[in-house]
């Protein structure tokens, strides 16, 4: 993903929230939790997890930004989506002296003895996006409302299949989830099965498959191969004779795989039309999939904002400030409840991606194309 031009967002919230940040930032230089005196010029690391996503490309590209543009240097690293390299690069950062972290965890529970080390070097910690599970060395979260996407993407199937108007079904579903080892994984998908649960108990949605607990239908990694694999495996055991009319995909990657697979299965030519399928992230060649009018939904989450509040967040807390939240129960990782602060997500199809995406300066017209 390229950098992102600045421009007006569209969601008065959105603007709001970004004139209140970054007045919330504007703060002269102050003691630093770490030792060593002021916070401004100090090192602030950013551990993300793979460059494989251009998501992940375009959040350490703008948490960087932001964070130098409030006069600190950065060192960003990314994971590649092996936990013990993450690891790895935690601990190295520590050994630089970095004033403060900012980490997309690839392995929500591994990261417990890591940071206790940056406890014990009294440098904070802000979870980026996803929670880290098992410690109390979590100073805050930054993220969206991950509940929200899941009832987005719900919400969006049970409205294109017109069951909120009336029609009955059934219609046959295939339900994907996220990665099992992140936090945000139970979130989006119980979200999705609040909406989706009562038609499925009407039988009004069908899963052919029988394939519905969330431990059944996780992706690992996110990979859109693993995704595109157990499509073919339940279009071959399940709907031989059968269509699937929808699929629940929590992210954009997942879905291009989940294409691919319905595609080599006649999905999409002649009489065959593609199902529903929803996303998230709103990544380029998903959008490109959704004008084309094959993937039919995503779920747009503005990073350059969450970039914004994370930022934030740790100059604040370098600062002897208390950063703004606006969640103080829902995130509790097993050891504490982290005090979070939550962007909301907005559904994205054909008919408002140009009003959400192109005129809220996320993509120009040029790129979609």
């Amino acid at each position: 993903m390229r950098t992102r031009r600045s421009a007006l967002t569209l969601i008065a919230g959105a603007a709001s929230l970004a004139l209140t940040l970054s007045a919330c930032g504007q703060s002269s230089d102050g003691g630093s939790k770490s030792e060593g005196g002021s916070a401004k010029g100090g090192t602030i690391g950013i551990a993300m997890p793979t460059k494989s996503s251009e998501r992940w490309i375009a959040d350490g590209k703008n948490v960087v930004k932001d964070l130098e543009s409030k006069g600190y240097k950065t060192k960003l690293v990314y994971g590649e989506d092996d936990p013990s390299t993450q690891v790895s690069q935690i601990e190295n950062l520590i050994t630089q002296n970095v004033k403060g972290l900012i980490i997309a965890a690839i392995d929500n529970k591994s990261l417990n003895t890591v940071l206790q080390e940056a406890a014990d070097a009294n440098i904070p910690v802000i979870a980026y996006d996803r929670l880290i599970l098992g410690t109390k060395n979590v100073d805050y979260y930054a993220s969206f409302d991950n509940t929200k996407v899941g009832v987005e993407q719900g919400t969006y199937i049970v409205h294109k299949l017109g069951l909120d108007s009336g029609k009955k079904g059934p219609f046959n579903i295939e339900l994907f989830a996220g990665s099992n080892d992140d936090n945000n994984t139970k979130y989006f998908f119980n979200g999705a099965m609040s909406v989706l649960q009562p038609y499925i108990d009407k039988k009004e949605l069908v899963v052919k498959s029988g394939q519905t607990a969330l431990n059944k239908v996780t992706t690992l990694r996110w990979d859109g191969a693993t995704a595109q694999s157990r499509m073919e495996d339940i279009l071959t055991s399940s709907y031989k004779s059968a269509k699937v009319d929808a699929v629940l995909s929590p992210y954009d990657g997942i879905s291009i795989g989940i294409l691919a697979a319905l595609k080599s299965d006649g999905y999409g030519s002649g009489s065959q039309p593609l199902p529903v399928i929803t996303g998230q992230d709103a990544e380029l060649a998903s959008v490109k999939s959704i004008i084309a009018g094959e993937q039919t939904q995503t779920v747009y989450k503005d990073t350059r904002q969450l970039a914004k509040v994370a930022a934030t967040m740790v100059d604040d807390v370098l600062n002897k400030k208390t950063p703004q939240v606006n969640d103080t129960k829902t995130y509790d990782n097993g050891s504490k409840v982290v005090p979070a602060y939550l962007l909301q997500p907005v559904s994205v199809d054909k008919s408002n991606y140009e009003d959400v995406l192109v005129k809220g300066g996320y993509y120009t017209d040029a790129e979609l194309k």
